[in-house]
């Protein structure tokens, strides 16, 4: 990588390279990594501090590594966002699914990704919601929404049969989080025991339904999860979210107060790194 396209920015470089979304691992609280290339920052350490992030203006794709002008479906060029199968709609609707009918992009990718065990869970970040993921991404998909409890109430044998599960229950709650909620603090705490017997029980006769025509194997109700629960390093709250698109504003300056999701909150602004993936930046710590 060129990135003779930086500004000498003050301050003491930290890293440089194309964002990734942040690792994460739970602990309390949750424990961020950055990722910039092959570099990779510890981030719980710099929050109370003072830095930059600086975009040169250019974007890779995080498959192919190639410049595009532009970044879909956060991260992608357009030839791989129209081509791979992890970018097709069906992966954001996945009852959607055709892989049956034969026409899915790549089937032997599906097989491995989508023809597997997911699961269906209930989660609280900005009040509850309802979504879907596979069983590896326990718990990150909880820690990538920000969500404060999180709790499986489904398992399933491929990922269209979770999708068919979430358009029954998102009837009676939501499948999103409100992030701008989400980054003003804590949610209220919920008896999500409480919410899945209520949710299972309003939609009793769809469940059932269901559960018929595609037998006990594959969608399985669970009755009796553990509810996971998690902390954010985050030293306070902003009460009003203001946020940054590097696009429009190339240079992030500013007090790292927190990291929620995949956010970083500033006492200038709060920033999505999971949507700014690919983008080449240099992060740097400011005196």
């Amino acid at each position: 990588m060129n990135f003779d396209l930086f500004e000498q920015a003050p301050g003491t470089l930290i890293a440089e390279g194309d964002l990734d979304k942040m690792r994460v691992s739970q602990g309390a609280p949750v424990n961020y990594q950055l990722v910039l290339g092959d570099q990779v920052v510890d981030m719980n350490p710099l929050i109370g501090q003072s830095i930059r992030l600086e975009y040169s203006g250019s974007i890779h794709c995080t498959y192919c590594g190639v410049a595009t002008s532009k970044s879909y479906g956060q991260g992608y060029c357009y030839e791989h966002f129209m081509k791979l199968a992890q970018c097709d709609s069906c992966m954001m609707s996945p009852e959607k699914c055709h892989f049956d009918q034969g026409t899915c992009r790549e089937p032997e990718w599906a097989e491995v990704t989508c023809m597997q065990s997911h699961y269906v869970y209930l989660a609280n970040a900005s009040g509850i919601k309802v979504g879907i993921t596979r069983g590896n991404q326990i718990p990150t998909r909880w820690i990538d929404q920000g969500a404060t409890q999180a709790m499986v109430i489904a398992r399933v044998t491929s990922r269209r049969f979770a999708g068919l599960l979430e358009v029954i229950f998102k009837q009676k709650v939501s499948d999103k989080t409100n992030w701008r909620a989400m980054l003003k603090g804590s949610a209220e705490v919920l008896d999500l025991a409480q919410e899945r017997d209520t949710l299972f029980e309003a939609c009793r006769s769809e469940l059932d339904a269901l559960i018929k025509e595609q037998g006990l194997i594959a969608v399985q109700l669970i009755r009796h999860a553990e509810v996971h629960q998690f902390d954010y390093p985050v030293e306070r709250y902003p009460e009003k979210v203001s946020s940054v698109n590097l696009e429009k504003q190339s240079v992030l300056e500013g007090k790292l107060v927190g990291i929620k999701g995949q956010y970083w909150i500033l006492d200038t602004g709060v920033i999505n790194i999971r949507r700014h993936t690919g983008y080449q930046v240099s992060l740097s710590s400011q005196a």
